[in-house]
């Protein structure tokens, strides 16, 4: 699979309830962790629940992704980020590492289980499936594992930063240090992001093909050969 898949959807309702799908278990998963983890925000902010509604941020859910459809350009985007106070959570840096690590885990999850009839339909028939359910499933499935693969970057405010943070706090780093990661952490994001049209060389996706393959392999879709 690879994002090409994306511009060559029929509809784009695709993409829309794709999106829609995988941010929404993304943020229920990181609201559900930490109300586990004994920090009310979340479920008091309404987040604790799969009504995309909840989650939906206009400009990174709809603006932005519409947008990037309509130029062919790769798509990606953000939903509201579930709100949760640290001092409630559990375990310390350990319990915000679980609570960030919950989201990319359960969009594997879900790639998964979306994976499986069309792993079942290649072992079976040894053809590709073609009807417009596996198009649909094979897309949610790449878009889980691109946003699950993304979110581990080590860069705030995306998850990843939550197991920096772990690391760099074990071996004694300042606060003030850290600190200073999440001030400039949005800035390098965005220069990654946009690093193909200002340079030519497209940073971002060269560092997340290897692990993007590897979840492919993990969740099963790398045997569903649709893009």
């Amino acid at each position: 699979m690879s994002l090409a898949i994306f511009q060559g959807l029929d509809t784009l309702i695709f993409s829309i309830v794709a999106i829609l799908v995988a941010i929404t278990v993304h943020e229920f998963a990181h609201a559900w962790t930490a109300t586990a983890l004994g920090d009310p925000t979340a479920r008091a902010a309404g987040r604790l629940t799969l009504n995309p509604l909840a989650h939906i941020d206009l400009i990174g859910t709809i603006a932005l992704p519409l947008a990037l459809y309509f130029v062919h350009a790769p798509i990606f985007g953000w939903a509201k980020p579930v709100p949760y106070n640290p001092n409630f959570v559990r375990r310390g840096r350990w319990g915000e590492m679980l609570v960030a690590l919950a989201g990319p885990i359960s969009n594997l999850l879900l790639a998964f289980v979306l994976a499986l009839p069309g792993r079942i339909y290649w072992i079976n028939y040894q053809a590709l499936p073609t009807d417009q359910i596996y198009i649909f499933l094979a897309t949610l499935v790449t878009l889980n594992v691109w946003l699950a693969a993304f979110n581990l970057i080590p860069i705030p405010p995306l998850d990843g930063s939550k197991i920096l943070y772990l690391i760099l706090d074990n071996l004694g780093v300042s606060y003030e240090r850290i600190m200073w990661l999440e001030q400039i952490g949005p800035t390098l994001l965005l220069f990654l992001i946009f690093a193909d049209s200002l340079l030519g060389v497209n940073i971002l996706f060269r560092l997340l093909d290897p692990i993007v393959t590897l979840m492919h392999w993990f969740v099963g879709s790398s045997t569903i050969p649709f893009g």
